[in-house]
Order: structure tokens, then sequence, then C-alpha cells
């Protein structure tokens, strides 16, 4: 092998070494739902072993593939191990997934926007951890990178890659068919007619907007004001506000760079030789661009949170999820332009930014998590806990699942909500569980510390945070009939709390 083709290879291992650091740097991965994903890999394991009464396993088509990568690795290597191998997999496979799909899609490989793939990969959707969708848009890109060129070979191989897409999350599947139809008609029509694809896919996002306004019990609830900074560039804010002047720094640089190819682009605009050679032709572009607007446009009409059955589980976070998609087509527009050194100067140091800011909220978020440790191990093993702990004011979640892995081999956490939402594979019998809330509603005021604890819920115990200047410091108490459960201890306050 030469030098000359061990270097791609050699580059490939050196990005993906460094692009994992975030996933080793602390003692856990502190990615907020991902907690409990790992708690109910744990109580996967006790089902199996008989050991989890009125819980079983039930199987599903779709979100589930980290679920089971993360248990099959827990029964090699444990679950702290496991934990981190199956997310650093995710990891990989969205940022080589994203660099793919920009790479097919503006035929150039996009070194310079190494940084920007980087921060979006630990993004606003990695943090919440939704392992399952952000899982099924890596995988998804790796399709659409396939499918782009338009060639035989390429549509089967996407079509083969459908089905594991759908088990990590069906949104995944949908931005695969939605995006390569696309595509493919795109390149059939000609002038004027390739205004009805845009017209269809409005209608489509309309026509949601339009049900969800016009039914009421579906209880549909929209993202907040002002819809425009739901741009993709909101991925990049994460837990705080100093994460906003990393994302406005990042568009700054984006509409710099744009403006100065659309100044630069009537002297030099050259039409590719081949279907392989870049263009710098904005005609040549305008598909990409196309994409991009579609899906803000997608962004200002859809719900955030919508019920569909009543007292069923929320289908929640549309539009903030979604953000990751409108993220990438940005960046796949960016991809397009040339590239200059002042591009790769200025995204670098907004992702050093970044990450020194991730490295120190996440510090944050594993010093809380190794004082509920310190509470849990000295628990009987068995002991039925519910958890109130709450977020630092400013952040873009509410609730923390990190306690959730502190239980695991010590304490069942009753305030876990995955069993009662019948959307995971662990799920809680109708006639209920001593281990788990039976509903969504009670796993729900369980954990903001609205629950009215009753006579047959004892004996149970409260972790709370018992320090309002210092949020990682939790105290533990046994919870009494009649009282709600968040009574004591730090509660910020909610919208919907009278």
């Amino acid at each position: 092998m030469t030098p000359i083709s061990r270097r791609p290879i050699l580059l490939f291992a050196l990005v993906s070494i460094l692009l994992l650091i975030p996933c080793f740097w602390h003692s856990h991965i502190q990615a907020g739902d991902l907690g409990s994903h790992t708690y109910n890999a744990w109580l996967a394991e006790l089902i199996h072993q008989g050991k989890a009464p009125g819980l079983y396993l039930a199987w599903q088509w779709d979100n589930i593939l980290f679920d089971l990568v993360l248990y099959y690795f827990s029964k090699v290597v444990g679950f702290a191990l496991a934990e981190k191998f199956a997310v650093s997999l995710c990891v990989l496979a969205f940022f080589w997934g994203v660099f793919c799909f920009i790479h097919a899609a503006t035929r150039r490989p996009p070194g310079f926007l190494t940084p920007l793939i980087a921060m979006l990969s630990y993004g606003y959707v990695f943090n919440m951890g939704y392992m399952n969708y952000y899982l099924s848009i890596g995988l998804g890109c790796f399709a659409l990178a396939f499918l782009w060129p338009a060639k035989r070979r390429g549509i089967i191989a996407a079509a083969l890659l459908l089905p594991v897409i759908y088990l990590a999350h069906p949104l995944g599947v949908l931005l695969v068919l939605g995006v390569g139809a696309y595509r493919l008609v795109w390149t059939l029509l000609k002038a004027w007619t390739r205004l009805i694809l845009p017209a269809i896919s409005l209608v489509a996002f309309y026509t949601v907007h339009w049900i969800t306004v016009h039914h009421p019990e579906l209880e549909g609830d929209w993202p907040d004001p002002p819809l425009y900074q739901w741009n993709g560039a909101d991925q990049f804010t994460v837990y705080g506000e100093r994460y906003v002047y990393v994302s406005l720094a990042i568009i700054l640089v984006a509409l710099l760079a744009v403006v100065f190819e659309l100044w630069r682009s009537p002297r030099t605009s050259v039409e590719p030789s081949s279907a392989t050679e870049p263009s710098a032709n904005w005609k040549d572009r305008w598909l990409l661009v196309e994409f991009y607007l579609i899906s803000l446009c997608a962004m200002t009409l859809l719900p955030e949170n919508i019920r569909p059955v009543p007292e069923g589980s929320w289908i929640g976070g549309i539009v903030t999820r979604l953000t990751l998609v409108s993220a990438i087509f940005a960046l796949v527009v960016l991809g397009s332009l040339r590239p200059h050194p002042w591009h790769l100067a200025a995204f670098s140091l907004s992702a050093a930014f970044f990450f020194v800011f991730l490295y120190q909220d996440t510090g944050f978020l594993d010093r809380l998590e190794k004082n509920s440790e310190a509470i849990t191990q000295q628990l009987p093993f068995g002991t039925r806990v519910a958890s109130s702990v709450f977020a630092p004011p400013g952040y873009r979640t509410l609730y923390m699942h990190l306690i959730d892995r502190s239980c695991i081999a010590h304490c069942f956490l009753v305030s876990n909500y995955e069993p009662s939402t019948l959307k995971f594979r662990v799920r809680v019998d109708p006639d209920g569980s001593p281990l788990v809330a039976s509903t969504v509603d009670d796993s729900e005021a369980l954990q903001f510390g609205n629950y009215q604890v009753q006579v047959d819920d004892l004996p149970l115990k409260q972790l709370y945070q018992c320090n309002a200047s210092d949020l990682t410091k939790l105290c533990i108490r046994d919870l009494v009939a009649g009282e709600l459960n968040g009574r004591l201890g730090y509660k910020p306050h909610f919208p919907w709390d009278k």
C-alpha cells in the first residue's frame, strides 16, 4: 500500500478518534434520555431473568435499534462500557453519514465543514438523548449519499438500508423516501414544472398544520416564537444562553460565505464537465437551496408537541428534532461553496468555543450524577425511588434523566417514563407493576414533583435537589401518603403550575 493510498485511511481514523473524545471525557456520557435508555436496558435484563414483576418486553419494528445495540453490548462488557461503545457507534454513523451526503450532493469532500459537522454531531438532538432518532438520521444520510447520483446500484443500496433505518426510527425512513423521491423526480422535470415539487411539499405541511389547529382534541402546541429561530442553527444551542452567541457567529460566517460566493459567481461560474466534478453555478445548487427553504417552511407549520390519543403519550419535540434535518441541508448548501481558508478558521474557532462550553456543562451534570450514585449505592436492593431533578435556569430541557443510571443494580425508579408510553421495548402490564408508574400521567407527575402520594405507593423514597444554590447537591427522603412528592427541594416554575 502506497503512502498516498494510506492517507485517507489515516485521516478517517484521526478524525474519528478526535470526534469520540466527548464520549469519554467524563465518567458517563451526559445526554438527556440516554440515562433512561441504559436503565431500561438493565430492566430488560431483569425481565429475562424473571426478576421484574409487572414488566414485559414487546417486539416492535421501530424506535429500537439503539436499545438493541446497547443491550447486547451490555451482556459482553457491562452497562458502563456498553453505553460508551453504543453511543460512539451512533456518533460515527451520524458524522460520516452527513459527511458522505454532503460529498455526494456537492461532488466535493466537505473538509472545511468538518468542525460544523462535529458540532452538529454533539448538538441539541444528541444532548437530549434522542438516540434512535439521531441514529436513523445518520443512517438516512448514508442512504441519501448512495441514492443521490440517481444510479441503479446506489438506489438499490439505499433501499437495502431502509429496514435498518426503520428499526432506529421511522423519521429517518421518511427523510430518505421524501428527499430521495424529490431528488429523482426533480431530475425528470424541466423549467417551471419543477415548482410542482415545492408546492406539493408545502401543501402537505400545511395540511398537518390545519388538522392540528382544527382538532383541539389532539392537544397540539407550537414551537416558541419567533419562528425564524428554528433555522437549524438552533441545534448548536444546547444548554444555556452562551451557545446562542456561538450559533449567531456560525450564521454570520455562513451568510458572509454565501455573499462572497454570490459576488464572485457572475464572473467565475462554470458548468461542471462531468457528474463527479464540483459545480460553482448557483443554478446547479438550486435544488440544495430548495431543500433548505422547504425545511424552514415546515418548521413554521408543524406542531412542536401533539397527543393523538387522550391519556396516551405525547409525540414531543417535533420541530426541535426536525431542525437537525434543516441544519444538514444548510451544511449541504455551504458544502457547495468554494472552500477558503477563512471558512475553516472561522468554523474551527466556533467549534473550539462550543466544545469548551459543552465540556463544562456536561461536567456539571456528571458531578450531579456522581452525587446521585453516592446516595443510591447505600440503598438496599429493591428500594423504590421517585426522582424530581431539574436543569438549571436557561437550559433547553427541564427534567434530568441522568438519575436513572444511578439506580442500576441498586433501586427501582418508579418515575421511569418509558414503560407507560408503550413506545419502547420495556412495557408495563395493564394491571400495573410495583417497579414503575403504570400511566403516562402518573409518570409525568412524579418527574415534575406534582404527584400526590397514595397509601398503596408506600414505601417510596424521593430523590431531589435540596440546595437551590448548588443544584448538584441531592438528598433523599421517605414520602408519606397525601403529600406531593416534589413538596421539598428545588423546583422551577412551570407554565402549567397554578
